[in-house]
Formats: C-alpha cells, sequence, structure tokens
C-alpha cells in the first residue's frame, strides 16, 4: 500500500519543492530502472497476433533478434531488432515511431535512424501490392545510414517470417534488455536518475 507520508505535497507542479523532488525520484529511479520489464511485458503483448501472417508478431520479432545476434551484432542492436516492431498493437499505422520512441534515450543516433525508417525501407518489398510506391526509400538515397537500414531490412527484419526458422525464445533475450533499459545514454533526466539531490 503507498504511504501517503512518502508522496509529494503540491497539487500544481509550479508549486512543487525539492523535497517533493526528492520523494518523487525516490520512487522514480527504481521505476525507471526496472523499464526492461515493462519493455518485455509490452513486447509479450505480440504474442498470438499474427495479423495475417505466418508467424505471429512476436516469433517475428524474436527472429529478428535472433538472426541479429546470430550474425555477431552488438547488444544494442539485437534489441533495437528485437523491439523493432513493438509499436504494431499501440500505432498500427506509424509502429516505427513508437519503437524510436522507446529506443531513443537508450541507442545510437544510427539504431536510431534505423529503427524509425525500416518500415518505409520495408516497404520495398511489399509497397506495389497496396498501391503505394516501393520505391519511396530512395528519398533517404545518399544517406550516411542507407545501405545500413537496407541490410536490416534484408539480412534481418525480411526473412524473419518463417515458422520453421530456429527461433530464440524471449528468456534468451530477457537479461540483455533488462540490463539496456537501466540507465539511457541520452535523456533530459539521465542526470537527476544518475546523481540524485
Amino acid at each position: 500500500m503507498d504511504n501517503q507520508d512518502d508522496r509529494a505535497n503540491f497539487h500544481d507542479m509550479s508549486e512543487s519543492t525539492q523535497e517533493d523532488w526528492q520523494i518523487i525520484m525516490r520512487h522514480n529511479i527504481p521505476f525507471s530502472q526496472d523499464g526492461g520489464r515493462r519493455i518485455l511485458d509490452h513486447l509479450k503483448l505480440l504474442d498470438g497476433d499474427f495479423g495475417g501472417f505466418a508467424v505471429d508478431r512476436l516469433t517475428h520479432s524474436l527472429q529478428t533478434a535472433t538472426r541479429a545476434h546470430r550474425d555477431g551484432r552488438d547488444e544494442d542492436y539485437v534489441i533495437m531488432a528485437l523491439l523493432h516492431d513493438i509499436g504494431d498493437t499501440l500505432g498500427a499505422t506509424n509502429h516505427p515511431d513508437i519503437a524510436a520512441a522507446i529506443l531513443k534515450p537508450f541507442v545510437s543516433e544510427k539504431l536510431l535512424w534505423i529503427v524509425q525508417n525500416h518500415g518505409i525501407f520495408q516497404g520495398q518489398n511489399f509497397f506495389h501490392h497496396l498501391g503505394l510506391d516501393r520505391d519511396m526509400r530512395e528519398q533517404f538515397r545518399g544517406h550516411e545510414w542507407f545501405a545500413e537500414t537496407e541490410e536490416f531490412i534484408d539480412k534481418y527484419d525480411c526473412p524473419s517470417f518463417d515458422p520453421e526458422y530456429d527461433t530464440l525464445p524471449l528468456e534468451f533475450f530477457e537479461p540483455m534488455v533488462m540490463k539496456f533499459f537501466r540507465s539511457p545514454l541520452n535523456s533530459i533526466y539521465k542526470r537527476a536518475v544518475e546523481n540524485p539531490a
């Protein structure tokens, strides 16, 4: 049960005090550091959601990460691969944006760019079946991370709809995810979380 004495006293943030924020940060730091658990829980929502595909969305995510891991990619890349479609349940029309928002404080600019644009790059393989421009990704030709994003699609995302593939289970990735989300690389709150007042 929540202890009322361990809550901030303000009802309008403009009236908050240093003491209020010390209380809030006592709660926020462990909550933030357990972000990996909430990410894993949300990823599990993709389990059983086939959306017409040959494998469910969780299996697709696991296959993408498994392929990246087996190819020797570093953990940041593997987690980006695992979470690239985590937004499918919340943003059916903009799932890359949701994955990018989740990953932004934790990944390099390159990995962020890959996840933000993977939907357009994957469109090369199916947009024409929907009456869309399959060459939409050509607007990015010449960008420094064009080739890396194309590679992500071709090697990891595109072939990961295979019911016969030897896919690693979510449990394999759990320790990586838990460690990854413990502290951000880029966040306006980074200093406050790492060095609470």
